[in-house]
């Protein structure tokens, strides 16, 4: 009897971890066959992703539709992020997210729009209408899919959060269905030395193990030598189908002589905890050759909670005179698996390529406010900016000043200051703080002045310069003339750009009175719907007037006709 009820119990324990979620409560958002160009958990600057991007065979205006009964709770349309999102919550205790959208369906698209024009600004921030105000059914179109939000391809980002904690968890446990039979690819794997007295290969430094295929889907390595404490890194992504698309694995795993010592997958995380992608990854690595080598070991800073069965960290203790069998196992949402084993031999500690010690003048305690001032540029670092103690490197060169190397992640943001003292009081206006780490591209930085002060706040190192900009953002390629009839058109169409420190705002009017100008980030076009309001006679006065973000401004005036 004893041996019955432990079976049961131990039954009824696999069957509720594997209804751990409802499989069938939600539909498809979408009614065409679901291909994803980007699975949950996948590794993005700074954050890991929050839901599942479906393809929509590269065009817009698909039907989204509510994946269950529920109520909107939640709205927001926004020039850069998820551009036009819908949330909606659920009686079952989840809320579905729908993002990147063109348009919103009926009754809703009024409803936003209606916001719009009484705020008479395009991005509307976070609209909450009041539980059930509008409730959906189930199959329900609640909008049409788009490339609202940066610069982003023509997709549907769909999300299911716990509407309690805010979590996010993965769309493909609620049973939404995608084809894969493609293990992921094993791509490149690091050996790290952890700490005095570890080598690898008689070397304090990282190393890059060379892989061979053994099988389709199983790869080694050459047998290293190794003591102390060391770790690994592994690069990896997995294919769908015929999709090219290099997507993120759900789980990891790490296996040494046959038994686990680190495991991690992507079923569910918090917003808080996703910068710390920045501790899973090789984050200098990746700053420097732009590809993600994830750890098999824990951080001691991290706050993830993706980690599960850590034995000493993920960290493996080699001893002298012992031999070891590591093996990392990557495998997809659908269990399609891809191995590497590394053998390993333990040696005595000894070195023959030593690593320098980094030392310069700035030394940074991560637990203490620090300031720095060089050549008319002060650095404010505060308190828990860095994740550990560490050296920077620190130097003005006329208005260049370099703050390190990109190479480091940073938890917060600091300070950077520039004296503005040299310059014209005519010419401080028109002067802003620009990342040039890519040197082609110089990036604004949000720049605020203070009596002969210029500051920014930042969460990347490296080069930061002043620059000047005296240019009017550019008005163009209308599809009206001054003084044309335009009684044809659906739309007023026009493009701005700006192409030094960006445009900040811009403003349409009609005879005097404020009209919503869509903003289509990635072709520069505003456009207007004539069916927004009603015109009164044939004579219209249009003006638009567009500032960038020193201020500059360009106003563009014309008259039409329309019947």
């Amino acid at each position: 009897m004893k041996n019955i009820i432990l079976i049961l119990l131990f039954a009824s324990f696999t069957s509720s971890a594997q209804n751990k979620y409802p499989t069938n409560y939600f539909r498809s958002p979408l009614d065409i066959s679901l291909h994803l160009s980007g699975t949950f958990g996948e590794l993005r600057n700074n954050h890991f992703h929050a839901g599942v991007d479906i393809k929509t065979k590269r065009r817009t205006g698909f039907p989204v539709y509510a994946t269950a009964d529920g109520y909107v709770s939640r709205i927001k349309v926004a020039i850069w992020g998820y551009g036009k999102v819908i949330y909606i919550s659920h009686p079952n205790g989840y809320t579905s997210v729908y993002a990147h959208l063109s348009k919103f369906g009926d009754g809703i698209q009024e409803y936003v729009k209606n916001i719009q024009y009484q705020k008479e600004s395009y991005e509307t921030g976070n609209i909450y209408p009041a539980e059930n105000e509008i409730t959906v059914k189930k199959g329900q179109v609640i909008a049409f899919t788009g490339r609202t939000g940066g610069f982003v391809a023509p997709h549907l980002h769909y999300e299911i959060r716990d509407t309690k904690t805010e979590h996010i968890i993965n769309p493909l446990l609620f049973g939404l269905k995608i084809k894969d039979s493609i293990a992921p690819r094993i791509n490149k794997l690091i050996a790290y030395p952890i700490g005095e007295g570890s080598r690898i290969n008689r070397s304090v430094k990282k190393q890059t193990l060379a892989i061979k295929k053994d099988s389709l889907n199983n790869y080694r390595t050459n047998r290293i030598s190794a003591s102390g404490s060391i770790g690994f890194g592994i690069n990896v992504y997995d294919l769908l189908g015929k999709e090219l698309n290099k997507n993120g694995v759900y789980s990891i795993e790490m296996k040494v002589n046959g038994k686990r010592h680190y495991y991690h997958d992507v079923e569910t995380f918090s917003f808080a905890e996703s910068k710390y992608i920045n501790l899973l990854i090789d984050y200098p690595y990746f700053a420097t050759y732009k590809n993600r080598i994830q750890k098999t070991f824990r951080e001691k800073e991290t706050k993830l909670s993706i980690y599960e069965d850590l034995v000493k960290d993920g960290f493996v203790d080699v001893k002298e005179g012992f031999s070891y069998k590591v093996e990392i196992i990557a495998k997809d949402f659908k269990g399609n698996r891809s191995s590497v084993k590394i053998p390993i031999i333990g040696v005595k500690s000894e070195s023959i390529l030593l690593q320098e010690k980094d030392t310069t003048n700035y030394k940074i305690l991560k637990n203490k406010f620090q300031k720095f001032t060089e050549g008319g540029v002060t650095v404010a670092f505060p308190k828990n900016t860095f994740y550990k103690d560490i050296f920077i490197d620190f130097s003005v060169n006329g208005k260049l000043a370099t703050i390190h190397k990109p190479t480091i992640p940073l938890n917060k943001s600091f300070t950077i200051t520039f004296d503005s003292t040299m310059y014209r009081k005519s010419e401080v206006n028109n002067i802003y703080i620009a990342n040039i780490n890519n040197k082609k591209y110089p990036y604004y930085q949000n720049t605020r002045k203070r009596e002969d002060k210029l500051f920014t706040t930042t969460k990347t190192l490296g080069k930061y310069t002043l620059l000047i900009d005296n240019e009017l953002p550019k008005i163009y390629n209308l599809n009206f003339k001054n003084n044309n009839w335009v009684s044809k058109l659906n739309y007023l169409t026009i493009k701005i750009s700006d192409t030094q420190s960006g445009i900040k705002s811009y403003e349409a009017f009609i005879d005097d009175e404020w009209i919503l100008m869509e903003y289509d980030l990635k072709k520069k076009k505003l456009s207007y719907d004539f069916r927004d309001k009603k015109l009164v006679g044939s004579n219209h006065i249009f003006k638009l007037v567009v500032s960038d973000n020193v201020g500059n401004t360009n106003t563009y005036n014309a008259t039409f006709y329309r019947k």
